[in-house]
């Protein structure tokens, strides 16, 4: 049942699943919302309470309609006061994509606040592979035609056979068929805040290089990627090799989305981890 609460004078959107008393926050990335991890919602809530909240810009959650209201340190600011709404002192922090690039900065900034991290298809620094024309070609369309427009070229371009994708991407798509686009893919972007796409989206090339700060992080944490995901496996293993007490997941067969391209290995990673840092439960 979505819930929501005021944090930082906006509206941040949420669920809750399961109990337990240390909660596991997840994030979701650019263009997601909580409902990147509906599906998986059963088997997650059996690890303990899950809190899946919605980024500002994302979702069920305000729209500013300001692009100046959107950068990773403000996510990071909006995640700590939405922590301190719901009395969470402290929680096992999951954040995918960019999520990941705004639970890094939680987690410098607030130590304290987590007891453990999973950093999931993400970065310290700009992602291999992206490219920054694109992205601002689409920040122009999303601002000046609306996102439900950028959606449909957006589904489009995909069908299209010589659209470049992933081997996962292909599977997933074969195997949801046009659920892929009109449950998940399409009702994200339609929610999405075209200011929070093309401010976010600049963020993800101007962002800054924290790659010098990964020694600062000394709680438990698990990197997981999928093992198709290109434009992260080098980002992974710097995480994993400069985090003091990082493990490496390396999902198989999956690409940048493991919860949905091989949930059974993704649960099972992050499970393990979960009962390392909690004791077995």
């Amino acid at each position: 049942m979505r819930q929501c609460v005021t944090v930082n004078g906006i509206e941040i959107a949420y669920e809750e699943h399961g109990g337990g008393t240390r909660p596991f926050v997840l994030l979701h990335g650019f263009t997601g919302s909580r409902r990147d991890f509906a599906p998986r919602v059963a088997e997650l809530a059996a690890l303990g309470r899950v809190v899946l909240p919605d980024l500002r810009g994302h979702g069920d959650s305000t729209k500013t309609g300001d692009a100046n209201g959107y950068s990773f340190d403000q996510l990071a600011a909006d995640l700590l006061a939405f922590l301190d709404a719901l009395a969470i002192e402290r929680c096992d922090l999951l954040g995918h994509s960019m999520g990941g690039m705004v639970a890094l900065r939680a987690a410098l900034h607030r130590p304290e606040r987590f007891a453990s991290l999973v950093l999931m298809d993400t970065s310290a620094r700009v992602p291999d592979n992206l490219a920054r024309e694109p992205i601002e070609l689409a920040a122009r369309i999303a601002r000046e035609a609306g996102m439900p427009q950028l959606a449909k070229l957006m589904r489009a371009r995909a069908a299209s056979p010589d659209a470049s994708r992933s081997d996962a991407d292909r599977r997933l798509e074969a195997e949801w068929g046009d659920r892929y686009w009109d449950e998940w893919r399409l009702p994200n972007y339609h929610a999405m805040d075209p200011h929070a796409f093309g401010a976010l989206g600049a963020a993800l090339f101007d962002q800054t290089h924290l790659g010098a700060r990964l020694a600062e992080i000394r709680c438990p944490t698990l990197v997981v990627v999928g093992s198709g995901d290109t434009g992260f496996l080098a980002a992974a293993d710097e995480l994993a090799r400069d985090i003091p007490d990082a493990r490496l997941a390396l999902i198989p067969e999956a690409g940048h989305q493991p919860q949905l391209e091989n949930p059974a290995a993704w649960l099972a990673a992050l499970s393990d981890h979960l009962a390392r840092v909690r004791g077995a439960f």
